[in-house]
């Protein structure tokens, strides 16, 4: 963890930027936003564009600084190449969720690169489970816990958090990571399970409408 690779550097850089650019411009800040109402409309670029703007500085550096210290291990297995896919993937597996979810709310919008940076930490747990995340805490542990506590946020709607893009976004980290590697079927199979459970959880929850 906490390699600055050139891929790394790029997406920083792009979200500096662009992120920089919305603080001041109300009106590209508004028109690249995720929002409902927009992509229904056709607005399709916001499923992308949204993951490069943030709210404010604050919010910027802490997914930089994650994303950060979670993108070498990742790169590491991968390389840039598959990096890349999964930190633009898990960006609209975040997104689409996030629209699932939302779909009838018109005026929902979100902003950030969460989704995205959550699916770089899921990828990289399922590359080394027992990496240590938050005082000791093993990285299988905190994926789990975090998942189960972005179910709790969705349901009860707790705080102005994208509870589902974060859950979508480790979703598609997940799901490409195992496409690109599946020789983690025959070294981490347990891992794989464990790892799946918040989201059996959460499909399971929404077929039986509890969510």
């Amino acid at each position: 963890m906490g390699k600055l690779d050139l891929i790394t550097i790029i997406i920083i850089a792009a979200n500096v930027i662009i992120s920089y650019k919305g603080f001041g411009d109300y009106s590209f800040f508004d028109k690249y936003k995720f929002h409902v109402g927009g992509v229904q409309r056709g607005e399709k670029i916001r499923m992308f564009s949204s993951g490069f703007l943030h709210v404010d500085m604050q919010h910027l550096l802490f997914n930089m600084i994650t994303l950060y210290f979670f993108s070498g291990q990742v790169i590491y297995e991968v390389g840039t190449t598959g990096f890349l896919l999964i930190y633009v993937g898990s960006l609209f597996v975040g997104n689409l969720l996030s629209l699932y979810f939302h779909k009838r709310e018109y005026h929902y919008s979100a902003v950030g690169a969460s989704g995205a940076v959550m699916g770089v930490i899921y990828s990289a747990i399922l590359f080394d489970p027992w990496m240590e995340i938050n005082f000791f805490i093993p990285g299988f542990v905190f994926g789990i816990g975090y998942l189960l506590y972005s179910i709790y946020g969705m349901k009860n709607k707790i705080g102005n958090i994208g509870h589902d893009a974060h859950f979508g976004g480790a979703i598609g980290g997940y799901l490409i990571t195992l496409i690109l590697s599946p020789w983690l079927f025959e070294t981490n199979l347990l891992m794989i399970g464990l790892l799946a459970i918040p989201i059996i959880l959460l499909f399971a929850l929404r077929k039986f409408g509890k969510m």
